[in-house]
């Protein structure tokens, strides 16, 4: 046998005896499922998989791979578009058995480990009437989605995930355990804004808490051929909202729910979506101008933010493929173009186009992190998910075709969760190009040989 073999089965053995969670490797029961991620186009085989029961399995795992040399992958949630939760022939450091959520409801904080998901962390919240701002799916991995900055429905009321970021606990490449906040580490804080995985694994995370007595929302459905003017009145609508206002436009095909007539399900419709942190007179009210319009289904409703939460859930394994474009405006222009990609939707695919309003405490929140997409008023987000692997062309080109359309009213700018590998041009224009010495003395500083480097990289400054 080898002797760098012997090495690693040395080692292997070694992490299997420290680790209190569990170590998978080919071969073993589990460990297909183990590799299983979101995306369903992502079909890789780590080398090891450690499925992490605390920090301390996190330190030894980490430890691990960089003794024997494998390229390391962090997996929170498993959503990256791109797959950078998992590494063919490397090392997963898996946190979904982290996922305790402690809420403290007299400080309105709570405590996140570095593997809870969304719905773990809203259906711990909500029995105290208090919530932050958490992304649109329910199984959105919670450290991922607030280290990328964390933009949700109720941002505009409470800013972005990260702005309600109050302290954070990492194990860095080194294998030892720091602890981010305004004061320890303000450096590797503000990092963390907007930075991703770049400078650690996140254990845990603490949030500040708002109350949140009540939601809200209405969801109208209308004929692709309304969709210009459903989407002119939801700017006008847009320009003028309270910051308690979220949603956004949608064209997608009608699901099987029970308020769609089974005539519609599975056809091509235009949804206008209004979210309301508040009751539900005042989010029929602020609908008026759409409900004007006579929508063929009307669902307007109180609802409990979990719930919302889970609203736009879809399954695992389907083939997924993303992009987003921030706008500067929507002028008529824009709508129409907007529209016209919409109602091209590939045919038998469950893909969403989706145009989502921003505004309020985004835009209005703190300017000095590595967020310059939070200014925008709008962003274009397809959003394409399907079954056949022979659909993959057609499928991914629909997406570079809508960004490719709504180019001229774009900031460049782009919320890097919200994207998969589009290129070194795009990781700047994520962070801002203003903001990269900044992060890269950070990366520096906290993992000087670019360990975590599967994900939108940062470099480290020489």
């Amino acid at each position: 046998m080898a002797p760098h073999t012997t090495a690693s089965e040395t080692a292997l053995a070694g992490l299997r005896e420290d680790m209190a969670g569990a170590v998978y490797v080919p071969g073993d029961p589990g460990y297909d499922e183990a590799r299983a991620v979101h995306n369903g186009m992502i079909d890789r085989r780590p080398a090891v998989i450690a499925q992490c029961a605390g920090p301390a399995d996190v330190s030894n795992a980490i430890l691990f791979g960089r003794e024997t040399g494998l390229p390391i992958a962090v997996r929170g949630g498993g959503h990256s578009v791109a797959g950078t939760s998992v590494v063919d022939g490397g090392l997963v450091v898996d946190l979904r058995r982290m996922h305790a959520v402690v809420v403290d409801p007299e400080h309105r904080t709570v405590r996140v480990e570095g593997g809870a998901t969304m719905s773990h962390l809203d259906r711990a919240t909500q029995p105290f009437g208090l919530a932050t701002t958490g992304g649109r799916v329910s199984t959105t991995g919670v450290g991922g989605f607030v280290l990328g900055g964390g933009s949700g429905w109720l941002e505009r009321k409470f800013g972005l995930a990260s702005d309600n970021l109050l302290a954070a606990e990492l194990i860095t490449a080194e294998g030892r355990h720091v602890v981010a906040g305004p004061e320890e580490n303000p450096e590797l804080f503000w990092a963390l804004h907007g930075g991703g995985g770049n400078f650690g694994v996140a254990t845990s995370l603490t949030l500040r808490l708002h109350e949140l007595p009540h939601m809200s929302f209405a969801l109208l459905l209308f004929p692709p051929r309304s969709g210009p003017a459903v989407l002119r009145a939801y700017r006008d609508l847009g320009a003028r909202a309270p910051d308690e206002i979220g949603g956004g436009v949608i064209y997608f095909p009608a699901p099987p729910e029970p308020f769609v007539p089974a005539h519609l399900v599975g056809q091509l419709v235009c949804g206008a979506l209004v979210t309301c942190a508040g009751p539900v007179a005042r989010v029929r009210e602020t609908a008026e101008p759409l409900l004007a319009l006579r929508p063929v289904v009307e669902v307007v409703s109180d609802v409990p933010y979990a719930d919302l939460q889970c609203m736009l859930d879809d399954p695992p394994g389907l083939r997924n493929y993303w992009s987003a474009e921030y706008l500067s405006g929507l002028p008529d222009e824009a709508v129409d173009v907007f529209a016209a990609r919409g109602e091209r939707i590939p045919e038998g695919t469950a893909t969403q186009h989706v145009l989502f309003l921003m505004g309020g405490a985004v835009a209005a929140g703190p300017s000095g992190y590595p967020q310059p997409w939070r200014t925008a008023p709008w962003v274009v987000h397809p959003f394409a998910t399907w079954e056949d692997p022979a659909d993959d062309g057609r499928v991914v080109q629909w997406v570079h075709d809508v960004r490719t359309a709504v180019r001229p009213w774009t900031t460049d700018a782009v919320y890097l969760n919200f994207i998969g590998e589009e290129g070194e041009r795009r990781v700047v224009a994520g962070f801002g190009e203003e903001n990269l010495p900044r992060l890269a003395a950070v990366k520096a500083a906290f993992d000087p040989d670019n360990v975590f480097r599967l994900n939108h990289n940062v470099r480290p400054a020489a």
